[in-house]
């Protein structure tokens, strides 16, 4: 076997029929994800260089994930990473791998910080249009479109050569008298369309860049205007509590994707989940005063002082009922942590204990968002409200299975 030649394209559909013999629910999907772990290859990039040949170093790795996907390991743990929302990140075993469904977690938190916490500007970084910008682009425009009337009014009158106006008879449309007339005419008015938008310009006050008047009489009035309207206030920087990190796909999802307005405190009681989530922070280039991953059990290394002073307290805890863990699939109960999945006789055991500690951690109308198990959302709602939370939901996942229950704390408590 050594001797033979393995390009691509063999490798490929051989891996591809040999997890099909195995059970393989998408080989041809499972042998493209192994292929291109092997070879630092993207997916399109296999299909461009099909005739192309493994090296004794690629083909090595390959026949080793091979052997261990047939036996049921997930794929991101044998190529080591996964794609979660828009960053990559590293996966070990000993770690829950990320969901989709919690990708919607994430967008359920973004949703609201941008409602309630974060200014538009934040949420969208949007180019700002200034309000004197487009008084300088139409003095410019017409100004441009005086020289161009101009050129076109003596173009015409020149081009109007006596022998077209004997061609065009009597036509006054014609004529070259009315040609120059027309030309002199439009000049005229494009002239005083250019002096009406000089004018306007020459109204407005100059400008800084934070739109106040730099000088003359209007500034004063500028001056005076701006000390009567309430100054624009400064978008904050929201704070996020999440419990249970894993790998830290939401953590760093939120700071990634607001940088710069989120900071998040993640915590998690493996430490190999600690250690998996710091090397995923510094692979984004990401800093501990962005995303800061502690290890502790739930909230015990919050300092009593930051208590009630996050935004959000997010979680995707360990929430499968006892009953249900025999029936998972072979590759989540035979590969993935218990730790992270067992969550008690009904599912809820790890979501009681967060609920307790929302309104602690919380400031008034801060959000508490949990990722449960399908069947026990409508439990878990019901337990919000009779904690006394407000605006109480159930968001259903992309399968149209209820998944995430969030909440609003109206009453934060403060401990003893």
């Amino acid at each position: 076997m050594a001797n033979e030649i393995w390009t691509i394209k063999r490798c490929l559909e051989w891996t591809k029929e040999y997890l099909a013999e195995r059970g393989e629910e998408h080989p041809r999907l499972s042998a493209e994800w192994l292929l291109c772990a092997a070879t630092g290859l993207a997916r399109i990039d296999l299909y461009m260089r099909m005739d192309e040949m493994l090296n004794a170093a690629q083909l090595e790795t390959m026949h080793a994930a091979v052997v261990r996907r047939a036996k049921g390991e997930p794929l991101q743990y044998i190529t080591g990473s996964t794609q979660f929302r828009m960053i990559d990140v590293a996966c070990a075993p000993g770690v829950l791998i990320p969901r989709p469904e919690t990708e919607m977690l994430v967008e359920e938190v973004l949703n609201y910080l941008d409602a309630e916490v974060l200014s538009p500007e934040a949420a969208a970084r949007q180019r700002v249009e200034l309000p004197w910008n487009d008084e300088v682009e139409q003095a410019r425009k017409a100004e441009a479109a005086l020289a161009d009337e101009r050129a076109t009014a003596e173009r015409r009158a020149a081009n109007l050569t006596a022998a077209d106006e004997a061609a065009l008879g009597s036509d006054v449309l014609g004529s070259r008298a009315y040609a120059e007339e027309l030309a002199d005419r439009e000049a005229e008015e494009a002239a005083a369309q250019a002096a009406e938008a000089e004018t306007a310009e020459a109204a407005e006050p100059e400008l800084d860049e934070y739109g106040i008047a730099i000088e003359g009489a209007d500034q004063e009035t500028a001056s005076a205007q701006d000390a009567a309207a309430p100054a624009p206030a400064e978008p904050r920087t929201a704070r996020v509590l999440e419990v249970g990190c894993g790998t830290g796909c939401i953590s760093l999802s939120l700071a990634w994707e607001r940088r710069g307005h989120v900071t998040c405190n993640a915590t998690d009681i493996e430490p190999r989940a600690i250690d998996l989530a710091t090397k995923n922070r510094d692979a984004l280039g990401l800093t501990a005063d962005e995303v800061a991953f502690s290890l502790t059990n739930l909230v015990s290394s919050i300092p009593h002082d930051e208590w009630g002073t996050f935004d959000v307290l997010v979680s995707n805890p360990p929430y499968i009922p006892t009953d249900v863990m025999r029936s998972l699939p072979h590759e989540v109960k035979d590969f993935e942590p218990d730790l992270a999945l067992e969550g008690g006789a009904d599912g809820l055991d790890i979501f009681r204990r967060l609920l307790n500690a929302a309104p602690y951690m919380l400031r008034a109308g801060g959000l508490f968002a949990c990722e449960l198990y399908e069947g026990a959302l409508d439990a878990a709602a019901e337990l919000c409200r009779q904690a006394g939370l407000s605006d109480v939901r159930v968001v259903r996942d992309l399968t149209d299975r209820p998944r995430i229950v969030r909440a609003i704390v109206t009453e934060p408590k403060q401990r003893q």
